[in-house]
């Protein structure tokens, strides 16, 4: 699949900067990635976004007359306005005239248009949305899921997060062996936590599809001793926008710390290949989005805060995952063991 064109559907009305930032990202991707981009929603105000000189052989601009806002209550949005950009992007997934789809606007709407006519992977009750963090250790990244699709969650939705985890971790990320799966708790001890962590435990542990080493706590999360944690996405984005707070903190504090004047231009010139890893270590903008697991479907979601370079890494993520076959990866793996469970 990855010696042909990928296209990818753009909700270019979703985000806090939409279209215009959704639209340089998306036209940089077209050109530095070879992709094809859909850009989906009010068409004067996408072409009027676009740089000069577009190749618009790439690039293509798909009508939609509504967008939906950051404040609705998102399943009456998605039902009631049928032709929202984030409809009319998922309907192009569902009619195979895109391979997966980007947005930076409201998530519990993507999820809810992801639902209606994407639907969910066989046994999967709530689909999770799975981001990447990096860890202490170098080329280890911990995959968190859920980070924001459920708020509120039963048990067994987190006991199938740590399923469809552990086969994205082991068979997209590369994990290799089985995957070493962490439940995010207040304590390392099976008793501590509530009632959903407590719960979750026990299905956890008694699960052979799964290879779980018990709970992790907060400070254990970048440890790089798990490589997938589960929790419901209440925590999950707390989690999320704060450690990309501290990430942020980190790289501005670098930034004023180094020298000023001539000594410090060159101690900065000496440091700047390992400034730029740390920032690509770091820097959410250079992840761009996460991964709605559980859908028949490969949906990115971006931050509302999204610009340019997050788009572009998001349409990155998103080619990759075309090209890695993680739809058939993660549909064959979670049918074999969703019918040896049965």
């Amino acid at each position: 699949m990855g010696s042909t064109c990928v296209r990818i559907a753009i909700d270019a009305m979703g985000g806090d900067h939409a279209p215009n930032e959704i639209v340089a990202g998306a036209v940089r991707a077209s050109e530095e990635l070879g992709v094809k981009v859909l850009l989906v929603g009010d068409p004067q105000q996408i072409a009027s976004a676009l740089p000069p000189k577009t190749n618009l052989e790439r690039v293509e601009i798909v009508p939609a007359e509504e967008a939906i806002a950051m404040d609705e209550e998102p399943l009456n949005a998605v039902r009631r306005k049928r032709k929202a950009s984030i409809n009319v992007a998922m309907d192009l997934v569902k009619r195979e005239q895109a391979d997966a789809i980007f947005s930076a606007g409201h998530s519990g709407a993507a999820m809810a248009s992801a639902l209606l006519r994407l639907g969910r992977l066989p046994g999967v009750d709530r689909p999770a949305i799975g981001t990447v963090f990096p860890t202490i250790k170098a080329g280890k990244p911990v995959l968190i899921l859920d980070v924001g699709a459920n708020v509120d969650c039963r048990p067994k939705f987190l006991e199938q997060f740590a399923v469809i985890g552990s086969i994205y971790s082991q068979y997209v990320l590369g994990t290799g062996e089985p995957p070493k799966v962490g439940l995010l708790n207040i304590g390392e001890e099976d008793t501590k936590g509530n009632e959903l962590a407590l719960r979750t435990h026990q299905l956890l542990k008694h699960n052979p599809n799964i290879n779980f080493i018990g709970n992790a706590e907060g400070r254990d999360v970048l440890s790089g001793e798990f490589d997938v944690i589960v929790c419901d996405g209440f925590v999950g984005n707390i989690l999320l926008k704060f450690a990309e707070a501290i990430g942020g903190v980190i790289l501005q504090i670098l930034r004023e710390e180094l020298p000023q004047g001539l000594h410090g231009q060159i101690g900065t010139a000496i440091l700047k290949p390992n400034l730029k890893r740390i920032k690509q270590r770091m820097d959410h903008a250079e992840h761009g989005g996460a991964l709605l697991l559980g859908v028949s479907g490969v949906c990115l979601i971006g931050h509302g805060s999204s610009q340019a370079p997050s788009v572009f890494n998001a349409i990155r993520m998103a080619k990759e995952a075309v090209d890695n076959q993680v739809m058939q990866q993660l549909q064959s793996q979670y049918e074999i063991l969703h019918s040896a469970s049965d």
